[in-house]
């Protein structure tokens, strides 16, 4: 983990459909930056020890049927969301276990999804397919795969409070390709779980995010920085209708984090594609954008709640440029009045960015004094000393199973101590 200034996170995938005559292949990479690393030990050990080895084989076969691009389509979204319920089911104990490894782990789905699209980026199908048409197979895949199409409440008849939470796929992974991320553990441990709480049942729906800058601005078929991406895709539909929501990521070691307050600035730190952007968060209405968003968590509450083995901090920290002024500084109260953002209390990396947009997203749909929503940063999920080259080890289950526990009690001890908002549709 680099410091907190890195943050750590959360972006996703927006991209847009089209139907156009092929395009030539030769500007198209045969497979990007992410999947190159697929065919090191450490991804093809956590695959086959998980029993997702056979994914990208099995759909590149299907895939090979389709005597059309409908058919395709059809053939990605089926698959797609085939491997996000079964990575959840997995996760959640149901349904064989393939493999030795824990049934909690989130890494097989991020190597099975990267074999998958592997397969789609050099699928030269007889009936052709356009650029434009791959990467709306890339983008149904994408989003299918990560339970971003995937969320569903019951009636509000039913007298079921519903949270929406967000993780994050691995990172760093040119540090070390065996990283898990428990945020992505976690979305995939509490989708569609029901929690107790003292208002009653409440029902959890999660999506994953991946770690690309690229994606949270608007992907690769729009204009980069055209400012509206995959995380207002994902989460516009949705903020109305939950009771609160919160993205989470991994942060620093050893403490959970709420962070109060969210900067409009990107840092330029590598994201997943060895890609940095050092600029202002580009958002739609840049006229109107704020340099500051703040959690609308009940924080004091959390922390005081006594959640799980790990200390709970309300961060209040941030860097800003003063107004007048010329060089960032630290502020531990929070920003000054007119100042330039430089770093939110999670930093300035993906995880700042999707907490930014998220609550920027809440604001501007008129949800700021109703709906309790912001950003919980974990422990950076670590393995035991000494190892450094086994992908597992009883000492980092223990830790991404706490860190599992506790997101699930931070989460219910918000609930709990939430003002009840209006009525959702």
């Amino acid at each position: 983990m680099k410091s907190l200034r890195v943050g750590i996170g959360v972006l996703g995938c927006a991209l847009v459909a089209g139907l156009v005559a092929p395009a030539s292949a030769s500007a198209r990479p045969a497979v990007t930056v992410e999947e190159q690393r697929l065919e090191r030990a450490a991804p093809q050990e956590i695959l086959r020890r998980s029993g997702f080895d056979a994914v990208a084989t099995e759909f590149a076969e299907a895939l090979n049927g389709a005597r059309s691009y409908g058919q395709a389509r059809r053939i990605v979204v089926r698959d797609g969301a085939a491997l996000w319920r079964r990575a959840v089911e997995r996760a959640q104990g149901r349904g064989p276990a393939a493999g030795d490894l824990s049934r909690d782990d989130d890494r097989p789905l991020y190597w099975a999804r990267l074999g998958m699209t592997r397969e789609v980026r050099g699928w030269e199908p007889a009936f052709g397919l356009g650029e434009r048409q791959r990467t709306a197979l890339l983008d149904a895949l994408e989003r299918t795969s990560r339970g971003q199409d995937d969320i569903a409440y019951p009636s509000r008849g039913k007298g079921m409070k519903r949270i929406l939470v967000t993780g994050f796929d691995p990172f760093t992974l040119d540090r070390d390709v065996r990283i898990s991320n428990p945020s992505g553990a976690t979305a995939l441990a509490l989708d569609g779980t029901v929690i107790r709480t003292a208002d009653g049942p409440a029902r959890v729906e999660t999506a994953v995010f991946p770690v690309r800058w690229r994606d949270f601005a608007g992907g690769t078929s729009q204009a980069f920085g055209s400012g509206e991406g995959v995380v207002e895709r994902t989460l516009r539909p949705y903020l109305p209708k939950v009771d609160l929501f919160t993205t989470v990521s991994q942060g620093r070691v050893g403490r959970f984090d709420i962070e109060r307050t969210n900067g409009a600035w990107r840092g330029g730190f590598a994201d997943n594609e060895n890609i940095g952007r050092t600029e202002t968060i580009p958002v739609t209405d840049p006229a109107s954008q704020p340099q500051w968003t703040s959690t609308t968590l009940p924080y004091a509450a959390i922390v005081a709640a006594g959640t799980g083995r790990f200390p709970v901090y309300d961060n209040t920290s941030v860097t800003e440029i003063p107004a007048g002024g010329t060089e960032a500084v630290v502020r531990p109260d929070g920003p000054t009045p007119g100042s330039t953002a430089r770093a939110g209390g999670g930093g300035d990396y993906l995880s700042n960015e999707i907490a930014y947009r998220a609550t920027l997203l809440r604001d501007r749909l008129g949800l700021h004094g109703t709906l309790p929503g912001g950003h919980v940063h974990t422990p950076v999920l670590q393995f035991a000393a000494g190892n450094t080259t086994e992908v597992t080890d009883p000492e980092f289950l223990r830790n991404r199973l706490d860190i599992i526990a506790q997101v699930r009690a931070i989460v219910t001890a918000a609930v709990d101590t939430s003002a009840p908002g209006r009525t959702r549709g």
